[in-house]
C-alpha cells in the first residue's frame, strides 16, 4: 500500500490522484503510464512553443511521475526485471535534464517511445478497468 500511495503522490494532480486511490496493482501503474506519456507529448509542444515556464513544470510532472513508478518498483519480488525497470528510469532521468537543459526533441522523442513501449506492454498485461478477466478456453 506505501507503494501505491507514493506512486499515487508522485502523479501530481488531485482529480488523477482521486482516480489512482482506487486503483490497484497493475491498474495503478498502466494510469501511471498513461499520465506519464500524456505528459511527454504536453512537454513536446511546450518545447515547440518556447514555453519555458510551462516546460520547466512539465519537466517537474514528468519527473515526479517516473520517481512514482521507481519507487513502486518491489525488487524482491520482481527481480531481474525490477533491476532492469530501475536503470531504465534513471536513464530516462538523466535524459530528462538533458532534455530540458538544451530543448533536444530527439531525445525526448527517445523517452516517449521507450514509455510508449512499456505502456503498451502494461496494456498487454492489464485488463481495462472494469473489464472481466476472460477465463481460460475449456478444452472440447
Amino acid at each position: 500500500m506505501q507503494h501505491q500511495t507514493r506512486a499515487i503522490r508522485s502523479y501530481g494532480s488531485v482529480h488523477a490522484a482521486s482516480s489512482l486511490a482506487g486503483a490497484r496493482g497493475a491498474q495503478l501503474t498502466q494510469m501511471l503510464f498513461d499520465g506519464l506519456v500524456d505528459a511527454l507529448v504536453a512537454l513536446r509542444g511546450h518545447i515547440l512553443h518556447q514555453s519555458t515556464q510551462a516546460k520547466s513544470v512539465q519537466v517537474n510532472k514528468v519527473q515526479r511521475i517516473v520517481i512514482g513508478l521507481q519507487s513502486s518498483l518491489d525488487f524482491e519480488r520482481g527481480g531481474e526485471v525490477a533491476r532492469n525497470l530501475d536503470e531504465l528510469y534513471r536513464y530516462v532521468i538523466r535524459r530528462l535534464v538533458h532534455v530540458h537543459a538544451y530543448n533536444d526533441l530527439a531525445a525526448l522523442d527517445e523517452i516517449t517511445e521507450l514509455m510508449r513501449e512499456i505502456r503498451d506492454a502494461w496494456r498487454t498485461l492489464t485488463p481495462a478497468a472494469g473489464a472481466p478477466v476472460a477465463a481460460p478456453a475449456r478444452p472440447s
